[in-house]
């Protein structure tokens, strides 16, 4: 049963960093289905600059790790600033936006993994080799009855996760940028009467989520995959949109539904094993996180209250 702890929460914890950031830029009233390729491009740069990293500094260095976490959130937060430009400059359609961004990554990564891979390391490739993050065993709390598998091979980032996590929560619910970003979700023509600037609010949100997203693009790198390539990260940009929309916008209620999407699919896995079933069934596990977000929505989606300018263009001339 340890596996399925330790599994359960290398899988849903990218997945709630990622919601975090659909949060701050859906409570800031900007629709993002764009996180799938937020991740995408964010997990791509600091792909790529790990690769530099571990060329000067060799692979057995942790140093292009961390900085392939750095990277990928610059690169996601550069990335979303796309979103932002046509959302909030261009008043363009929030979820076309979204769309044609999530589109578009999956393209530009993949062409450039290959041409990069072709004239800088002379290999027919569309992936980089990371490898997968060493993992840690917290000496007295892994040896704790029943909960002990929790602290049990962590990998780093879980724990930069976490710490981002709670900084996010407090800058949101404990601050007044927080204050006014949630404003802006709900009556920004209110937010822009008090003089802040509505504009300049959602688009460090925005940004904020694709750093976030790209955090959990390079994690999804370094766990799973233990490589980066376009298609590992099919579907979850829009998972975490699922528990975000499950969570009903709120930070702690969105760590239960990923917590319940990891693990599912982690215990899917270990039954599959225990039960020595064909590695074809293995492909099948895959789909429950997605079959639990269908259930999921279909008994509590009426309960959700979204803020309510999400995705209304915001023009300053009307009241």
């Amino acid at each position: 049963m340890n596996t399925v702890f330790i599994d359960g929460l290398s899988f849903a914890l990218p997945l709630f960093i990622m919601a975090i950031g659909g949060i701050y830029s859906e409570r800031s009233g900007i629709t993002n289905l764009a996180i799938e390729g937020l991740q995408g491009v964010g997990a791509f740069t600091g792909a790529l600059a790990a690769i530099f990293m571990m060329q000067w500094f060799g692979a057995s260095s942790q140093l292009p790790f961390y900085g392939a976490l750095v990277f990928a959130m610059l690169g996601g937060m550069v990335y979303a600033m796309l979103h932002a430009l046509l959302c909030i400059k261009f008043k363009a359609n929030q979820v076309i936006s979204g769309v044609v961004i999530n589109i578009l990554a999956t393209a530009l990564t993949a062409f450039l993994t290959k041409a990069i891979n072709k004239s800088a390391f002379g290999a027919t490739s569309d992936k980089f080799v990371l490898g997968v993050s060493k993992r840690i065993t917290i000496p007295v709390l892994s040896e704790i009855p029943v909960i002990g598998g929790i602290f049990q091979q962590i990998y780093p980032f879980e724990f930069i996760i976490i710490i981002v996590a709670v900084i996010a929560w407090y800058v949101l619910y404990q601050t007044r940028f927080g204050l006014h970003l949630r404003a802006c979700g709900d009556n920004p023509h209110a937010v822009d009467a008090a003089g802040i600037n509505v504009a300049r609010v959602r688009l460090i949100a925005v940004m904020v989520s694709g750093a976030l997203s790209g955090l959990g693009g390079i994690c999804f790198a370094y766990s799973i995959s233990a490589n980066f390539s376009s298609s590992i990260y099919v579907g979850y940009g829009y998972l975490a949109i699922a528990a975000m929309i499950f969570g009903n916008w709120k930070i702690l209620p969105t760590l239960g539904a990923v917590l319940i999407f990891g693990f599912a699919r982690s215990g899917g896995y270990f039954i599959v094993k225990q039960l020595q079933m064909p590695s074809s069934y293995s492909d099948l596990v895959m789909t429950l996180p997605y079959v639990m977000t269908l259930l999921l929505l279909i008994f509590f989606s009426k309960h959700n209250q979204s803020p309510r300018a999400l995705g209304e263009i915001y023009d300053k001339g009307k009241r």
